[in-house]
């Protein structure tokens, strides 16, 4: 049985979700490596995101640990590079 702790504030995490080859989502956590889950849909992905998180965040606190708080957020785009043209091309997800 998890211990009632009293919360005091609300802090925003960025968060990546990956289309899973075989479906669903996978989720983690810049801030957190090693805090991960999986969710089937968009919408189980975040919950469990949300889940996961305050989870980590409570261990963090239990081991006495300080919870960083960042005040950037990682920036993610799309970047153009030239493929010789012999390359070989696969267009299956999570392929690099």
């Amino acid at each position: 049985m998890r211990k009632k702790l009293k919360y005091k504030k609300i802090f925003e995490y960025p968060v990546i979700f990956e289309p899973a080859i075989e479906g669903g989502y996978n989720v983690s956590f810049p801030s957190f490596p090693g805090c991960v889950t999986f969710g089937d849909t968009f919408e189980e992905a975040k919950k469990y995101a949300r889940e996961v998180l305050e989870l980590w965040l409570e261990e963090m606190v239990s081991q006495g640990k300080k919870i960083p708080i960042f005040n950037s957020r990682p920036i993610i785009d799309d970047v153009s590079a030239a493929i010789p043209s012999k390359a070989k091309i696969s267009y299956a997800a999570n392929n690099c």
